[in-house]
C-alpha cells in the first residue's frame, strides 16, 4: 500500500484531540436503512477540527511558537484557529474572495488572521504554501499531511465502534482534497476489510474524482458549487492521491441539484442543518438500492452554511418534494 496512515496512528490521534472534540452523535433512519454520523455538531460545525487539532497538538512548542499557516474555504481554517487558541500560537489563514462570508467572520471569531486572495482555493492554497516557505511557519495542510489524515480517521474509528460486530457496511464519505475519505480509508481497512468506502465529490469540482478513474486532472473545468468545502484542485503530489485509490472501493459524482435537495431533505427529514459538503455523500446514497450491501452509512461531514442560502433552498424542495 502507498502512503497508508497506521492503526496505531488513528488511535493515537483519537487520544490527543479526546479532550476537544465531541464524539458526535451516529443515528439510524426511521424511513431507510441509513445510518448518519453528524459532524455538523462538532465544536466548530465541522470534522476537520479533528486533523486540524491532530496536527498541531502533535508538533513540539518550538514549530508552533513560529505560528501556523493554512489555507481553506472556511472549516478547516476555524480547525486550526481552535487548535491555535489552546496552544497560544498566532495563525494566519488564506482563502479566496467568495468565501462564505459566515465561515470567514468564524475564522477571524476565534483569532485567525484571514488573508483574502483572488480567485478560488487552488490560489490560496499556493499562496498559503509560499507563505509559509517565506516565513517559516508551520504549514497546515487541510489534507496532504499523515497527521491529518490521522486526525480525520478519528471519524471512522468512532462510526466502528458504535456499529458493533456488523461485518457488513457501505461508509459513504465527502471529498475533496482527500484527507477524510484516506483517514477514513486506512481505518476501515484496518478494523473492517468486509466494509465498503466509497467517496463523492459534486461534478462541478470533480478534481479527486477525475484523479481516482485514471483522468487527467488538468482537463477538469470547476464551476461554482454548494459543496465548497470540496471544491477546488488538489496540490499536485499530495499523498492522498494515490492513497484514496488504495484504500476507496468507489468514487461517485452527484449534481448541484441533488446537493441542494440532500440540504432541504436532512432539515425536513431529521431537523438538521448540514452545508453542501456533507449533502454530496448524503445525494450519493440516496441514489443507489439501499437495500444492497449491508448497512449504509453516510458522514455528515459539516453544518457551516450561510442561514439565507439554508432557508431558501428549504423553501425550495419542502419536505414534500425533498
Amino acid at each position: 500500500m502507498h502512503n497508508v496512515v497506521r492503526l496505531e496512528a488513528i488511535r493515537e490521534a483519537a487520544e490527543r484531540i479526546r479532550p476537544y472534540c465531541v464524539r458526535t452523535p451516529l443515528t439510524h433512519d426511521d424511513e431507510s436503512p441509513l445510518w448518519l454520523k453528524w459532524e455538523n455538531q462538532q465544536s466548530t460545525g465541522s470534522f476537520k477540527l479533528r486533523g486540524a487539532l491532530n496536527k498541531v497538538l502533535g508538533q513540539s512548542a518550538e514549530a508552533r511558537a513560529r505560528g501556523l499557516v493554512a489555507a481553506s474555504a472556511g472549516n478547516h481554517g476555524q480547525g486550526v484557529a481552535f487548535a491555535a487558541r489552546i496552544v497560544a500560537a498566532p495563525v494566519r489563514v488564506f482563502t479566496y474572495s467568495h468565501a462564505v462570508p459566515e465561515k470567514v467572520a468564524a475564522m477571524r471569531a476565534l483569532g485567525a488572521e484571514v488573508v483574502m486572495v483572488a480567485g478560488g482555493y487552488g490560489e490560496a492554497e499556493a499562496a498559503a504554501i509560499e507563505d509559509a516557505r517565506a516565513s517559516g511557519r508551520l504549514w497546515v495542510s487541510p489534507y496532504n499531511d499523515d497527521w491529518v489524515i490521522a486526525g480525520q480517521g478519528t471519524l471512522a474509528l468512532e462510526v466502528v465502534e458504535a456499529m458493533g460486530q456488523v461485518q457488513h457496511a457501505t461508509i459513504w464519505v465527502p471529498a475533496g482534497g482527500g484527507g477524510l475519505a484516506a483517514g477514513t480509508g486506512c481505518a476501515v481497512r484496518a478494523l473492517r476489510p468486509g466494509w465498503r468506502v466509497v467517496a463523492a465529490q459534486s461534478e462541478a469540482s470533480a478534481f479527486l474524482h477525475a484523479h481516482f478513474h485514471r483522468q487527467e486532472m488538468s482537463r477538469v473545468v470547476e464551476r461554482v458549487s454548494l459543496a465548497d468545502g470540496l471544491a477546488g484542485p488538489v496540490e499536485p503530489g499530495s499523498q492522498t492521491l494515490d492513497l484514496v485509490r488504495e484504500v476507496v472501493d468507489e468514487f461517485v459524482l452527484v449534481d448541484e441539484e441533488s446537493i441542494a435537495r440532500a440540504i432541504a431533505d436532512a432539515w425536513w427529514r431529521y431537523g438538521e442543518r448540514i452545508e453542501g459538503s456533507a449533502a454530496v455523500p448524503l445525494a450519493a446514497a440516496r441514489q443507489v438500492d439501499l437495500t444492497l450491501g449491508g448497512e449504509h452509512i453516510v458522514l455528515i461531514s459539516g453544518g457551516n452554511i450561510s442561514p439565507g442560502v439554508h432557508a431558501d433552498l428549504c423553501q425550495r424542495w419542502p419536505r414534500r418534494a425533498a
